[in-house]
């Protein structure tokens, strides 16, 4: 869902707004030890049920090279767990060097997405994996060019016939893949002080916290990923793009998907966990650090000013969602 807000001008009306987007999402205010929050507390991994050799298979898969055309690139050349989940660049490079064209999303807790990509064109995990398998910029591979590879690996034919009867096939290391990525769990500070652990963040990190909520910032950014759960127009309130020019195909959002005028510059709402992990931020990567990404928030999707201290309290509270990967235990 999205909303079109460019003619919503009155105070009254972005209230409105703020409301009928949480009434039609799916993951609103939960029940946490201090009461209802437009946040949850992420899931565990044992709740789950993920296979642990699954996962460590998956796990191996992500850093082998053998996925590219040329032996380069991995998933985690640009998904580095280490640095958020992404890679720290504006736009990753692919295959050949080449670079990509659109800045690369956390791959931490995206098990939890509705769905995958800025524009929301993969509909799972596994979906995702076959188109990053085949885009010429990314990997440029081909299954049974992979699978072949693959099964001349006596260790690893091993270790897939050990979880898959089928053995090595797209399907299973499409498979192997997305569980250890819905495994890539990073529970918070804030996560604790949800559960009831009140001095787990600071004064100053909780104020941002009721201001991130006064604003209405959760009307996007809320659920157990706090955000991934929506799509919205990059540009609600100001026209970013107009602002900006020189659009781009990866511009177009959703509308590249659906080719619907309205989808034009809708994204999926990221999820903002370990978003102070992640420069640069948007799907441009333009802007360069946390605290210019709030300010372009304040003006495009809220149309609000907000005092440098509002903004500055909210960034030490956004500090609070970095997390720390879960382990898969058996």
């Amino acid at each position: 869902m999205y909303i079109d807000m460019f003619d919503i001008k009155s105070t009254f009306s972005r209230v409105f707004v703020v409301l009928f987007a949480f009434l039609g999402c799916g993951e609103l205010w939960a029940d946490t030890a201090l009461g209802n929050e437009p946040i949850s507390p992420l899931p565990t991994v044992a709740s789950l049920n993920l296979d642990e050799n699954k996962v460590k298979l998956g796990e191996r898969l992500f850093t082998d090279t053998r996925f590219s055309k040329d032996n380069s690139t991995s998933c985690s050349s640009c998904h580095q767990v280490e640095k958020g989940g992404a890679d720290g660049l504006k736009r990753s490079k692919g295959v050949n060097g080449q670079e990509g064209d659109i800045n690369t999303p956390s791959v931490l807790n995206s098990g939890l997405n509705f769905k995958q990509f800025w524009n929301g064109r993969s509909a799972s995990l596994e979906e995702q994996v076959d188109m990053v398998v085949h885009n010429p910029k990314e990997l440029d591979m081909s299954w049974p060019t992979l699978t072949q590879v693959f099964a001349a690996d006596t260790e690893l034919k091993k270790l897939f016939a050990a979880s898959y009867p089928t053995g090595i096939t797209a399907e299973n290391i499409q498979n192997a893949l997305a569980i250890y990525e819905r495994s890539l769990l990073t529970p918070s500070r804030f996560d604790r002080y949800l559960q009831g652990e009140t001095e787990a963040i600071n004064e100053r990190e909780l104020k941002g916290y009721q201001l991130f909520k006064n604003y209405g910032c959760v009307a996007c950014h809320q659920g157990a990923n706090v955000g991934g759960n929506m799509f919205q127009k990059f540009g609600a309130m100001d026209d970013y793009f107009g602002k900006r020019g020189n659009i781009t195909d990866a511009d177009m959002g959703r509308y590249s998907v659906t080719k619907k005028e309205e989808d034009k510059h809708v994204f999926k709402v990221p999820s903002l966990r370990n978003v102070a992990l992640t420069a640069p931020y948007f799907h441009d990567g333009s802007a360069e650090t946390l605290e210019a990404a709030i300010d372009v928030m304040f003006r495009h999707q809220l149309e609000r000013t907000g005092t440098d201290e509002d903004k500055k309290l909210i960034a030490a509270f956004l500090q609070t969602l970095t997390g720390e990967k879960m382990e898969v235990k058996p």
